[in-house]
């Protein structure tokens, strides 16, 4: 189990407030300490979620520039190939970075980058998805198991709540395979369902999170098991959107209750439209800002506190927060992150998506 000194308790799976866990660092710039015109990067594993661009790398440039005005930043996007993400690795490296905040497309190679960047005196921070083979510098995410369970739970206590017979079971959607991070998910939707009464008919580890590839699988599925099929527990809003076009496809009409994670733009809008059930909100400006605090510190010489041990790693885990219709309103649209809604209801209420936002109260 990881160890949480500074865990928030979740007093409700459906109700799930934000906590970020507090961060001890120097109060000064890395500029008035002395660093500056320092090379950090941040590297990021695909582009198949809009996140990175839109969340995670802005909210990691800001808040260096907070920190370390002269400092640059080298951002890549791996596109979802190890190989590239190497190279992009080796590249940073020949630019003279002296810290590296590494999101893996593959977390197992991933290890071999860890140790050749500190046998250079680099600093690698594991960025979202975890590298258990390596202990890098520091580790900072959102509390991935708990993110699983969280689903599932949520999951099963819905499905219980409308009367879903439990002669029938769920599908489980689970990651990529390469990703330590979608590991730990499954481990929490595995301890998700185990609070319920209902069987898992199959589960499937998604290659490289691909939409198009859990899309196929449900569809096997769909074909399998019919009617049976009373939920579906999907680990991210990619696989999710997946599963949903399956039993669309199919003529399933209504769609059995389906999961998610990462708060989408189109995770959210199929929230609203009632196709999806649940997902999980997690701004990525939170742990991007974190990750640049650590770099700061590490390369100030301090040692960033942390909350818990993972794989060996120091490491920083925030909690998340579980959406569903009832409060998307007022976690997604009236929810402040650096003075702007984490979707505004002009992004989300477009187009087919304007009837089921009236119907939730939520206004462009």
């Amino acid at each position: 189990m990881i160890s949480m000194n500074a865990r928030t308790v979740l007093k409700s799976i459906g109700a799930v407030a934000l906590a970020v866990a507090p961060f001890v660092m120097h109060p000064v710039s890395a500029d008035a300490a002395g660093i500056s015109h320092v090379k950090v990067a941040f590297l990021m594993p695909d582009e198949g979620s809009t996140r990175y661009e839109e969340h995670d790398r802005p909210g990691f440039v800001r808040e260096m520039k907070i920190l370390c005005p002269t400092c640059t930043v080298l951002y890549q996007n791996a596109d979802g190939d190890a190989s590239r993400q190497q190279q992009q690795f080796n590249s940073v490296i020949s630019q003279g970075a002296k810290a590296i905040v590494l999101d893996p497309v593959d977390s197992t190679a991933a290890a071999s980058l860890v140790h050749m960047a500190q046998s250079q005196g680099i600093k690698v921070i594991a960025y979202d998805r975890p590298i258990p083979s390596a202990q890098a510098n520091y580790y900072v995410s959102f509390n991935n198991e708990q993110i699983g369970k969280m689903i599932a739970q949520s999951l099963v206590q819905h499905l219980k709540a409308i009367n879903a017979p439990t002669s029938g079971g769920v599908l489980e959607v689970n990651g990529s395979p390469t990703d330590a991070a979608a590991g730990l998910i499954k481990k929490g939707i595995h301890e998700g369902l185990a609070t319920g009464s209902y069987k898992t008919l199959a589960e499937y580890d998604t290659p490289d999170w691909l939409p198009s590839k859990a899309q196929q699988w449900v569809s096997g599925q769909i074909s399998r098991f019919g009617s049976k099929i009373v939920g579906v527990v999907a680990a991210n809003d990619g696989t999710g959107g997946g599963t949903i076009a399956a039993f669309k496809a199919a003529g399933v009409n209504p769609v059995p209750p389906v999961t998610g994670n990462d708060a989408t733009i189109a995770g959210l809008q199929l929230i609203i439209a009632g196709d999806q059930y649940n997902t999980i909100s997690k701004p990525s400006e939170i742990v991007a800002a974190a990750a640049a605090k650590v770099a700061v510190a590490l390369l100030e010489g301090q040692t960033p506190t942390s909350t818990a041990t993972l794989f060996g790693t120091p490491t920083e885990l925030f909690t998340p927060t579980l959406v569903t219709a009832h409060n998307l309103k007022a976690e997604i649209v009236d929810k402040d992150v650096n003075g702007k809604p984490i979707e505004p209801a002009s992004v989300l209420c477009t187009g087919r998506y304007a009837a089921g936002c009236k119907k939730l109260g939520i206004t462009p």
